[in-house]
């Protein structure tokens, strides 16, 4: 049987996001809200991965984040890369960490705490960057990767 191979085009300037793993890669649209982005998004799922099995990727022709953006990607894909295009060719790449606090990006899972009740700004300090858990600053309630919703 001959191999058909399809492949993605290359983006000139922009950003590629890789190593989402395959469950996370629709958390990842949401949290950085590129559903609102008129730009041209190109994303595939389910893809080979060695080191995940399998693993998502999006490209984003002519978007560039900042930090904080970067970081927020952290919270559901904690092992993505991001590779800077500029002229066809990866000019630089960059790895999500997270920040110390979190705001306005996930609901507290206390269905008591005021940010449920109230319209009051989510935060929550990142107690464990590795295993992505969170603690409420207003109710002290932990979250965890599993639990962890966006909003």
């Amino acid at each position: 049987m001959k191999d058909k191979t399809l492949s993605v085009s290359a983006i000139g300037e922009g950003t590629v996001i890789d190593h989402i793993p395959a469950d996370s890669l629709f958390d990842v649209l949401s949290i950085l809200k590129l559903d609102e982005l008129e730009n041209q998004i190109t994303f595939g799922t389910n893809l080979k991965s060695e080191r995940f099995g399998k693993k998502a990727i999006i490209k984003l022709e002519g978007k560039f984040f900042k930090d904080d953006e970067i970081n927020r990607i952290a919270l559901v894909a904690p092992e993505a890369k991001l590779n800077i295009i500029r002229d066809y060719h990866v000019a630089e790449k960059k790895i999500v960490g997270l920040p110390d606090q979190i705001e306005g990006i996930a609901k507290c899972m206390n269905p008591q705490c005021v940010t449920n009740h109230q319209k009051v700004t989510t935060k929550f300090k990142v107690i464990d960057k590795k295993l992505v858990t969170l603690k409420c600053m207003y109710c002290e309630k932990i979250t965890d990767k599993k639990h962890l919703e966006i909003i």
